[in-house]
């Protein structure tokens, strides 16, 4: 970590919806999310704000082999996004905790505000991390 990874760095992130982000796609598995409307995926929206972070913090880390997870998630989702709209997230660190960062987090469409709320992610070394959870996967099997 940096000692450029600071309170108060914000960050912007845009990214248009493509069809393959709406809820029918989010797990094709399931009939239930294939017969829902053909707007952007609480899921992926998660993982677009997880992203938007990352992108925030990595100039700051030394990555790869620091990395940040997701461990806190606070969200709103108020409005539907169909596919075309362009999605607008900005993300800001209100506090660090040792390895711990909680971003602000505020999302629109160009349309509505469709997203309000908190973000925790972790810093890890990647290595560290891999390895422990390599271990459980074959704990796990092993069972």
């Amino acid at each position: 970590m940096k000692e450029t990874l600071r309170e108060g760095l914000a960050f912007q992130f845009a990214f248009k919806v493509p069809v393959n982000k709406t809820v029918p796609h989010l797990l094709p598995e399931s009939p239930e999310f294939q017969a829902m409307p053909r707007v952007l995926a609480t899921g992926y929206m998660v993982g677009l704000i997880e992203w938007a972070c990352i992108q925030a913090v990595n100039p700051h880390l030394d990555w790869p082999a620091e990395q940040t997870v997701g461990v806190g998630v606070n969200l709103s989702h108020s409005a539907a996004t169909p596919p075309g709209l362009v999605v607008t997230i900005d993300v800001k660190i209100i506090k660090i905790e040792g390895r711990k960062l909680t971003f602000s987090v505020s999302a629109s469409d160009g349309v509505d505000d469709i997203s309000q709320g908190f973000h925790e992610r972790f810093i890890i070394l990647a290595d560290k991390f891999n390895e422990r959870a390599e271990k459980k996967a074959k704990a796990a099997l092993a069972k």
